[in-house]
């Protein structure tokens, strides 16, 4: 961080509200569902024009990244007046599939809310992101290092966009703007996808001494991963995002009424918590499967890991958050509310590669839900808090 104190006294700064409720309105209207998710999705490649065409109009610099086909993000740069340190603000602008909203791309207001598909998650954040921008343009003010907007493509499933970027950017901090309801995110939990398969031997329904039933026989671990969800429940939480968690998330054997079943295979998800690893839980899992195997050699089953992401947490003394901590106290008027989130982001990734990450973005409701929307007025405050922890972070003058 600069070294700049805390509590200097800052420029005055105006954020232009109306610029931020047409450019937010014009990004809800995009379609840019994910294609993984919803197969004949567009993605990202028309919504990645328009955050070309704004961050040209702001004068930044900017560079076009499609690791994959139409998986395309936008980075851009205010370049700094003299060496600093380089701080990226981060979003994602692929959103989940619209199914049972009424109008899912309207950017309609009311209430001072704006509605639509990605409005709360999350490009509110993105358009908070620019806002921030185009605050410290209008007021004058340069910074001694780089300010990059990095909108991600692919959030929502694999993280194509940030994982790219992570190849490019050499950032010092990053600022993840998931919507945090203006509360400073320290930590978020990770997650474990674990296949467990049991092997049975197919047989007429009528003949119990030919065959040996794989969903029986996962029914055995099912009730001992149980026992394993009980206990993670009590264990001590994390001060931050409580315990962790698993349950089976799908499970399929058997080909027809009169057949034993062959095979059963389960997924399983466990959500950890900082401090835990894929390891750890690889092995909760193999250790269970030992003993039951124990218990009964002719038992065919089998584990294994096939996707994880790494829980993030971030210690409030680092000098990104205590950037954030100080521009929130100056724009909300209280201090800073630490806390956790449950589902997992893109921090993490970032994170993970050695940049200093923290959490923070606007309010709302309906990430995934059938009515979604943000609130303005915690998005206006989003880009007034970025802006200032730009300036305390990278430097001004």
């Amino acid at each position: 961080m600069s070294q700049f104190a805390l509590h200097f006294k800052m420029p005055a700064l105006s954020i232009d509200r109306p610029w931020i409720d047409r450019v937010l309105s014009d990004l809800v209207q995009i379609n840019s569902i994910n294609p993984t998710l919803v197969p004949g999705a567009p993605g990202e490649a028309e919504i990645s024009k328009y955050v070309e065409t704004l961050s040209r109009d702001l004068g930044l610099s900017t560079v076009r990244r499609e690791p994959e086909p139409g998986r395309v993000s936008v980075a851009s740069t205010k370049k700094g007046s003299r060496h600093g340190a380089h701080l990226m603000l981060n979003a994602h602008y692929d959103t989940v599939g619209v199914e049972g909203m009424a109008d899912p791309f309207s950017g309609a207001i009311a209430d001072g809310k704006l509605y639509g598909r990605g409005a709360y998650d999350m490009k509110g954040s993105l358009t908070a992101c620019f806002a921030a921008v185009k605050a410290l343009d209008d007021a004058g003010i340069a910074l001694q290092g780089d300010l990059s907007v990095a909108a991600v493509a692919d959030e929502e499933y694999g993280s194509l966009g940030t994982r790219d970027l992570l190849t490019m950017f050499k950032v010092q901090a990053a600022i993840v703007t998931e919507p945090t309801a203006l509360g400073v995110c320290l930590a978020h939990k990770g997650y474990v996808w674990i296949e467990v398969e049991t092997v049975g031997q197919a047989a007429h329904g009528s003949k119990p001494d030919e065959g040996v039933d794989a969903n029986i026989r996962m029914g055995r671990f099912l009730a001992r991963l149980e026992g394993i969800a009980q206990e993670l429940s009590v264990r001590s939480p994390h001060p931050l995002v409580g315990p962790p968690s698993l349950h089976a998330a799908t499970i399929h054997g058997g080909s027809g009424v009169s057949t034993y079943a062959d095979r059963c295979r389960l997924v399983v998800e466990r959500r950890t918590v900082p401090g835990e690893t894929e390891g750890q839980v690889a092995n909760e899992i193999e250790t269970l499967i030992a003993d039951l195997r124990n218990e009964d050699p002719s038992l065919d089953i089998r584990s294994r890991v096939f996707f994880s992401r790494e829980p993030f947490e971030v210690s409030p003394d680092r000098g990104i958050v205590r950037a954030l901590d100080a521009s929130v106290e100056t724009v909300l008027g209280h201090p800073a509310i630490h806390l956790g989130e449950t589902p997992w982001m893109d921090s993490a990734l970032i994170a993970a590669s050695g940049v200093e990450t923290v959490v923070f973005g606007p309010g709302g409701e309906g990430a995934h839900s059938a009515v979604e929307w943000v609130e303005l007025e915690s998005v206006y405050r989003t880009a007034e808090v970025l802006a200032r922890t730009a300036m305390r972070y990278c430097g001004i003058g």
